[in-house]
Order: C-alpha cells, then sequence, then structure tokens
C-alpha cells in the first residue's frame, strides 16, 4: 500500500513538473515582442499621421504661416524682439498661455505667474526647451508642440490630456 501511494505521488508531481512547464512554454510564446510588435509599429504611425492631421486642420483654420523643426515643433515668431539670443545653460523667464488644438486655454502666465526655467536642464516638455531657443529677448511667438515632444501618451496627470498637441503663445521677456 505505501508503494502504490508513493507511486501515486511520484506520478502526481511529475504530472505537475509537466504541467508547469507547459505553462511557462506558453508564457513565453505568448509574450514574444516579434508577434506584435509590427501591430503596435503601425498603431504608433496611424497615431502620429492622425495628430499630424489635426494639426495641420488647425494651421489651415487659423490661416498661419509656420515653419518646422526636424523634431516636428512649428513656429511663428509674430513679433521680432531685440534682445541676446535664449541659449543653452541660462535661464529663461517667458510670459506664455498653453491651449490644448481644441482651443480650451489650460495653463497660462496670467493665472499661474511667469514661467522662468534653465534652458538644457529638462526642467520643462522638451518641445517648449526647444521652441524656446529659436527666440530672442523680445520675440513673441506661436508653437505648436506635438504630444511627442510635449507630455506623451500619458498627459501631465492635471489639465492636459494624453496624446494631447499644444499651442503656447509665447513672449521672451529675459534671459540671465
Amino acid at each position: 500500500m505505501k508503494r502504490k501511494a508513493f507511486q501515486l505521488l511520484l506520478y502526481m508531481v511529475f504530472v505537475l513538473f509537466l504541467t508547469n512547464c507547459e505553462h511557462k512554454k506558453r508564457q513565453e510564446e505568448q509574450l514574444n515582442p516579434n508577434d506584435y510588435k509590427e501591430s503596435l509599429m503601425e498603431a504608433n504611425r496611424h497615431v502620429v499621421k492622425t495628430e499630424t492631421q489635426h494639426i495641420e486642420d488647425y494651421l489651415r483654420r487659423h490661416k498661419w504661416d509656420v515653419k518646422e523643426t526636424g523634431s516636428g515643433l512649428r513656429y511663428m515668431i509674430y513679433e521680432e524682439g531685440s534682445g541676446p539670443r535664449a541659449e543653452k545653460w541660462k535661464t529663461a523667464v517667458i510670459e506664455y498661455s498653453v491651449r490644448l488644438i481644441t482651443g480650451d486655454l489650460v495653463y497660462s502666465s496670467e493665472k499661474d505667474g511667469l514661467l522662468s526655467f534653465l534652458l538644457g536642464k529638462g526642467e520643462v516638455i522638451s518641445g517648449l526647451e526647444e521652441a524656446i531657443l529659436l527666440m530672442n529677448v523680445g520675440d513673441e511667438a506661436k508653437f505648436i508642440i506635438p504630444s511627442h515632444l510635449a507630455f506623451g501618451l500619458v498627459g501631465d496627470d492635471h489639465l492636459i490630456p494624453g496624446k494631447a498637441s499644444l499651442i503656447y503663445d509665447v513672449k521672451l521677456l529675459e534671459i540671465k
């Protein structure tokens, strides 16, 4: 009787071992990134294409004549200042308003105070930093910052949703 119980126990352990190995194998097969890499890339291409189309529609509606940088930042300096050029490792002080591409105001210096930050340190979104580096003190400009240069897929956990293109209206007050 003891021998049969031992054999039964041994058989159960063997079956559990095989089941566990098969389960791990199925998990590894299911989690192979190469299986879904192309579909994720296609979904990302679609998101970028849609965002680009929204930006182009916005530009047409507002009749803005903008320039575009290699990163996708669009800008229009509509008032030229005579001060020094912004540069990395200097502090920029700006007046600003930030709107969603829908036109909804989310932040502004009028409500939140002037914004001061060290260029090159990553204290603000990369699109704003790139934008300010295009300016001289006294310049006033409009920038359209696509989501990949702003808050990306997640937003800012406050007023800016994920995948949001942002419209900045900025005046560079000071570089120090």
